[in-house]
């Protein structure tokens, strides 16, 4: 049986740099009851990864200084947001999956009551792997991104983890499943 919710649940899906989260966001989000938030940004649109709005340095921080943020940080030399408007959703009765970092998690959970963590882990060469392939990172960079795999989440959440070391419609079938055990199944797209 179906969950009905009133309120959807904000899911903030984290894990190491190349464990696949917005692969594993794409197939959750082809799925019945998930959506994706639309991250902002200060990278070009053109760098590829997932759907986001680029902006510059100085545009996101006027954004930020116009309270046009639910949520936003600094991570990989980087800044983030995610819009007000995005989690409008919510009320909709949608849940969304949003990807944050392991630093905004608590004040995540103060703003948004409920908050659950999916996250996602990948053997170590897994990740190297992946991010090789990518194409995006210097060798230095995957080294750096690679030595804080293992940084520890903070105590207090609503955790669930899975791993997605494995092929991609097992790891969204096994993300369904830790998400909302209650739920019917259903086959994970290919």
């Amino acid at each position: 049986m179906s969950r009905a919710p009133t309120q959807g649940r904000l899911i903030a899906v984290v894990g190491p740099s190349g464990v696949g989260k917005d692969s594993v966001m794409e197939g959750l989000a082809a799925t019945p009851g998930f959506a994706l938030v639309r991250r902002v940004i200060t990278r070009p649109s053109a760098a590829g990864g997932e759907d986001f709005d680029g902006v510059t340095q100085a545009q996101f921080d006027r954004m930020a200084g116009q309270g046009a943020f639910a949520l936003h940080w600094q991570a990989h030399g980087l800044s983030y947001g995610i819009p007000e408007t995005e989690t409008a959703k919510l009320q909709q009765g949608t849940d969304l999956l949003v990807n944050l970092s392991r630093a905004v998690l608590v004040e995540a959970t103060r703003r948004f009551p409920g908050l659950i963590v999916l996250n996602l882990t990948a053997a170590p060469e897994v990740l190297a792997a992946r991010l090789a392939a990518r194409g995006r990172e210097t060798p230095q960079d995957i080294a750096r991104r690679l030595a804080r795999a293992d940084l520890a989440l903070p105590q207090g959440l609503d955790i669930r983890t899975v791993d997605n070391g494995g092929a991609l419609p097992d790891t969204i079938r096994a993300a369904r499943a830790v998400l909302d055990p209650q739920q019917e199944p259903l086959d994970a797209p290919r």
